[in-house]
């Protein structure tokens, strides 16, 4: 018997969390990871659980059933890397899980940096100081700090 996998379903906006929980009420090992945000409305602030990743569900599923899920609401398709269906290692699952549930995170959120991106440093001893990204590369980004007129190279190091 082939093994379960787990894959990417890209979902409709906002449809998240509805799609994991109907995927599980039909008996599917589903994963949505979620962080806790504090919204601001004008008379009150509310904590909400969000998807970490936008649009995205994983599910595990053996590969010959993949087209059984399309019956729920919400599913768009699934996500592609290479022209083959993108598949996710259950130690990447695992991890994410992990990182999820370590106390000692203060907080979560995903940003995509792209060039021309102006970002605010929080921590170390440029903390406060205002950048624009120049450049992203696989294992290092280039700043242009403008008020101290320089460049930086940070080099990126595993977090986890």
């Amino acid at each position: 018997m082939i093994s379960p996998k787990w894959f990417v379903l890209l979902v409709k906006p906002q449809n998240e969390i509805k799609v994991a929980s109907a995927l599980n009420a039909r008996g599917y090992e589903v994963f949505c990871p979620t962080i806790t945000e504090i919204r601001q409305w004008s008379d009150r602030k509310k904590k909400i659980k969000v998807p970490l990743f936008k649009s995205y569900v994983f599910i595990k599923i053996p590969d010959a059933q993949r087209g059984d899920v399309f019956g729920v609401t919400g599913i768009v398709r699934y996500l592609f890397w290479l022209g083959r269906p993108a598949v996710v290692r259950d130690e990447e699952i695992d991890l994410i899980r992990n990182w999820l549930n370590n106390e000692d995170v203060d907080s979560i959120s995903l940003e995509q940096l792209t060039a021309g991106k102006k970002v605010a440093i929080k921590h170390g001893v440029l903390r406060e100081k205002r950048a624009i990204v120049e450049k992203v590369g696989r294992s290092k980004i280039v700043l242009i700090l403008e008020d101290l007129g320089v460049k930086v190279c940070v080099q990126l190091r595993d977090v986890l």
